[in-house]
């Protein structure tokens, strides 16, 4: 059975329509969909796959906005410039006497009398959250979230800290990669989390020398040598760290107002001797520069086209699939990787063409991915437009505990599981079916049959789904089948069955005609302040959703 030809007509295209070159193949030519530029139509089924992979779930009017947008518009509007979020604020606590209730916290001192890192950090973590339910049709926070991934960051217990570092990665979100790694590497985050704060002349520490090459830059290659990692050599991590001595963070929990955080340069700690490279980087030498010598390095390194092919690779894993097949490599990676040589490696001329590709919007690549807990945790509130508190301290104690819900699935944000950040984007066979297991597929059926059914009550507000608000957003409510399959376009990356269709029906209209159906909501329309009318209504659509965010579909993107 051809997979491509099968759900081109489930779509209603044809195979030819994704990329108009195809016409000008040889008859028989295999077809390879690259970075060419996609060519085929746009409507509600394209823009909601683009706004899947590029947003943390997109709902039916930013679906709606896309297609009126079209798909210039909207992709221009994923990349558009947006003002820097409100900081995090002051959600509960009345022990900080130096931020009141609703104020932010960022600048403020610890105390000696109370530990308000407990309360700053889940401020912290509401507000991601936050910022992921409102985000708009915007790929800032989907593209912060790929970097915290790829630097991975964790166990550093200061939430002024942690806010400065996801402030960088948004800043950067789609900015240049090389300036981005000179502010990682001096950040003072990064400098407690591989010890680069105690990378000294005398004893130089090769942490984050060795994870700037194999893991931020330029990968782990094979093995070509003793040492030798084709990419880089054991004595490049010994150099490298030399010239990364000297820096230090200041401000970390620190009880004095007048102390920032930030980081500086120590140049007594600093070792000013000259550090050869090895042959995987021309056997380059680097003198002392001081305080400019971090910087020199990695314009060193950025030489290497390898930089480009590996963030290329991480990309495209994190927006497409997993799989990166000589075919793929050939086909999107290598040109991924020169438009970034090319723009000087600017992310967004790279990023911009796959996610204009036909690649891209091939149809096989539209729902093998299974949804990371983050997308499944903020989705399932979002496109079905469950609400939030008005009042915005509520809001954040509210998001706390739904962040809770990222921990028993294995994605808590702020605590990546090790430095090379969760297995799903790395590691063999498996990729993005780590995230299914019997622990973590357990909490996601827990958490969504919840969400749908009787609801979470935090502090007094009840966090539920109200189906009566979602089907009021459809265009014919009174047709079942529309219902259903409205529904499916919504929260599915891909048509259902028509055996599935009805054995949805089913909860709607347990063995009764589809006219039913229109004679029973058609009253609702007519009378809607009539509780018992809106509770029957309610509660089938309620089971028709329960049952269809239950399904292995609403997993995939």
């Amino acid at each position: 059975m051809d997979r491509r030809a099968t759900l081109t007509r489930l779509f209603g295209l044809t195979a030819a329509e994704p990329v108009a070159a195809e016409a000008a193949m040889p008859a028989m030519a295999p077809v390879l969909l690259g970075l060419e530029p996609y060519q085929g139509p746009w409507n509600f089924e394209q823009a909601s796959h683009i706004l899947r992979r590029c947003t943390f779930g997109p709902t039916r009017e930013m679906i709606l906005e896309a297609v009126e947008l079209g798909f210039d518009g909207t992709v221009a509007k994923l990349f558009e410039d947006l003002p820097a979020p409100a900081p995090p604020v002051n959600h509960t606590s009345d022990e900080d006497a130096n931020v009141p209730l609703g104020e932010t916290w960022i600048d403020a001192p610890y105390s000696v009398t109370a530990n308000l890192r407990a309360y700053r950090n889940q401020s912290l973590r509401a507000w991601t959250l936050k910022l992921m339910l409102e985000e708009g049709i915007s790929l800032r926070e989907k593209m912060t979230l790929f970097w915290h991934n790829h630097f991975a960051v964790s166990n550093v217990n200061d939430p002024k800290f942690l806010y400065r570092h996801v402030e960088l990665l948004r800043n950067f979100a789609w900015g240049n990669f090389r300036e981005l790694m000179k502010e990682i590497t001096v950040d003072p985050t990064m400098l407690r989390f591989l010890n680069g704060n105690q990378n000294t002349r005398t004893a130089p520490n090769e942490n984050y020398a060795r994870e700037l090459m194999e893991l931020y830059t330029l990968g782990k290659g094979d093995l070509a040598g003793p040492g030798d990692y084709t990419t880089f050599t054991e004595d490049d991590v010994i150099q490298m760290a030399k010239v990364l001595t000297g820096w230090r963070d200041r401000g970390f929990n620190t009880v004095n107002p007048d102390v920032n955080v930030e980081s500086f340069f120590t140049l007594n700690r600093h070792d000013t001797g000259s550090k050869q490279l090895s042959h995987r980087f021309n056997n380059e030498v680097i003198t002392n520069l001081g305080d400019q010598e971090y910087a020199h390095l990695i314009d060193v390194i950025f030489k290497r086209e390898d930089v480009a092919l590996f963030i290329s690779r991480k990309l495209y894993r994190w927006f497409v699939y997993y799989p990166v097949n000589e075919e793929v490599e050939t086909n999107v990676i290598r040109p991924m990787a020169q438009i970034l040589i090319d723009n000087d490696y600017e992310i967004r001329p790279a990023l911009e063409a796959l996610l204009r590709s036909a690649h891209f919007f091939d149809i096989l690549n539209w729902g093998p991915m299974i949804k990371n807990p983050l997308d499944f945790i903020v989705s399932t509130i979002k496109t079905t437009q469950i609400p939030l508190p008005d009042d915005e301290l509520l809001r954040y104690r509210v998001l706390y505990r739904v962040f809770l819900f990222t921990s028993l699935m294995e994605m808590e944000y702020y605590n990546p599981p090790n430095v090379a950040g969760w297995k799903a984007y790395y590691q063999e066979p498996l990729f993005y079916r780590t995230w299914i297991n019997a622990t973590t597929l357990q909490a996601r059926m827990g958490y969504s049959n919840i969400l749908t059914t009787a609801g979470y009550n935090f502090f007094g507000f009840r966090l539920r789904l109200r189906p009566l608000d979602l089907i009021a957003t459809i265009g014919n409510p009174m047709d079942p089948n529309t219902v259903i399959t409205e529904f499916a376009k919504l929260l599915f990356p891909m048509p259902i069955t028509d055996s599935q269709v009805v054995a949805l029906k089913e909860l709607l209209l347990p063995g009764l005609p589809d006219y039913e159906w229109a004679l029973e909501f058609g009253e609702y329309l007519g009378n809607p302040d009539d509780v018992t009318l809106a509770n029957a209504v309610d509660a089938k659509l309620r089971a028709l959703l329960t049952a269809m965010i239950s399904m292995p579909e609403f997993y995939l993107s």
